[in-house]
């Protein structure tokens, strides 16, 4: 791709993002509440692991097929960055072909890349591959700080050298190596990132207190099909043995993401909540572990399957506490969800934020709806009341955005929720998943 065909195409981006931006800042869910929900919804392919596994292609000099890539704004965003680079990307039905046979260009620009954080996983494969990379600093949801600082250590451990400059991150190496890398936060991304550029680093990288996520662990399985030799994902000791490029091999099969156990998780709470039945199915329970135990400590009843979950009708549950963890302890990611559902419990619950110091947003709009919640440091206390009520709200960030869509299924009356862009980053046509269990919700287009 030339110059002038890299600009027309950011312009032809930022012509399009203006357009459809626009409308989903407008987007609004009406709500009416009390439902009770009930039927079977499919979970579809986890966003957290389509992400990074979508820019682990850039190590592969073939097409590479996916099966059911949700269709989410975070999903788009990272193929239009691909696409940037010279990636070939095709729709033929579910599947989605995805092509870095030849690339031209090792920039992330920051019109494609400012809002969304995993942008920064381009780095990894670009410098194992290339040797040389630009990226800009990403963005993402306002929750918290994501510092890069251990992305950045970890490569410069590999031996890169890198530089900020004017925003973004510049990093150029002759050849990864590998080395023993120790990280001083279990960070998902830094993780994924490592395991990437140790791809084709010579020799063997160890990653130490690395993140134990299903996510890695299903990255490390999508490289894994492409031939590369990983052991221990899924675990604290990562080992990743380097190898040239011409090694990898185009797997035989379509590869298909994991199913999306936070989405799995809302919809679980969501029929909790409204006392319903709902079967939850297409995801590993066992990725949910600590909530469903949490769940069930609470009074809910659930019937555990291999890959599903069925809600039964629950009595009113009663108070917990819990603290969010790195995976498998309690993900941050449900913390908002479960803050919801406290809200109507029997008693008190405590929560503590442990790893975003700006992830109780939803409180005030939850409060809107009668929900009684005080905030002290990074715990929040939770008393529990009968009822909500419908009000006008507004989401702040993702799973922010997923609570007050749970409130709104039970609140008496009607619930207006404003800026579902937020929403439509991680969560695939919810709205209409809803609908098909019996909620009364509907998207007005701005």
């Amino acid at each position: 791709m030339s110059i002038n065909q890299r600009r027309l195409f950011k312009e032809e981006f930022l012509q399009s993002a203006q357009k459809h931006f626009s409308g989903w800042f407008m987007d609004k869910l009406i709500v009416e509440g009390p439902c009770t929900l009930k039927g079977s919804v499919q979970i579809s392919s986890a966003k957290n692991a389509t992400l990074p596994i979508l820019v682990a292609t850039l190590l592969c000099p073939y097409p590479v097929t996916f099966d059911s890539i949700p269709e989410l704004m975070d999903v788009g965003t990272i193929l239009k960055l691909l696409q940037s680079m010279g990636v070939k990307v095709t729709k033929k039905g579910s599947q989605t072909i995805v092509d870095a046979s030849h690339l031209d260009n090792q920039h992330a620009d920051y019109a494609l890349v400012k809002t969304m954080r995993a942008s920064v996983l381009v780095l990894g494969p670009l410098l194992a591959r290339y040797g040389v990379a630009s990226v800009s600093l990403p963005g993402g949801c306002a929750i918290g700080a994501r510092p890069v600082d251990i992305h950045l250590m970890g490569m410069e451990k590999l031996g890169a050298e890198i530089e900020i400059e004017n925003g973004y991150i510049k990093a150029h190496c002759k050849k990864l190596k590998g080395a023993t890398i120790t990280l001083p936060f279990p960070s998902v991304g830094a993780t994924e990132n490592l395991i990437m550029a140790a791809v084709l680093a010579e020799g063997t990288t160890i990653i130490e207190n690395a993140a134990m996520e299903p996510e890695i662990d299903d990255l490390a399985d999508f490289l894994i099909a492409q031939g590369v030799k990983i052991e221990g994902a899924g675990t604290s000791h990562i080992t990743v043995h380097g190898m040239d490029i011409k090694q990898l091999k185009s797997p035989a099969k379509p590869y298909r993401v994991i199913g999306d156990r936070i989405e799995a998780a809302t919809f679980i709470i969501a029929a909790i909540m409204s006392k319903g039945e709902v079967r939850v199915e297409g995801f590993n329970p066992k990725h949910l572990t600590y909530v469903l135990e949490t769940l069930i400590k609470m009074g809910a009843s659930l019937e555990v399957g291999e890959d599903f979950v069925l809600v039964k009708k629950s009595q009113r549950l009663k108070g917990a506490i819990i603290e969010t963890a790195p995976y498998p302890g309690f993900p941050t990611d449900v913390q908002a969800q479960m803050m919801a559902l406290m809200s109507v419990v029997e008693g008190n619950s405590v929560v503590t934020e442990t790893i975003f110091e700006n992830r109780f947003m939803h409180v005030p709009e939850m409060g809107r709806m009668g929900s009684k919640v005080t905030l002290k440091g990074n715990s929040a206390l939770i008393e529990g009341v009968e009822d909500l009520s419908g009000a006008p709200v507004m989401c702040t960030d993702l799973r922010a955005s997923a609570a007050l869509i749970l409130c709104a299924l039970i609140a008496s009356g009607e619930s207006e929720i404003q800026r579902v862009y937020h929403l439509d980053r991680g969560y695939e046509k919810i709205d209409e998943k809803l609908t098909k269990l019996g909620a009364k919700i509907k998207r007005v287009k701005g």
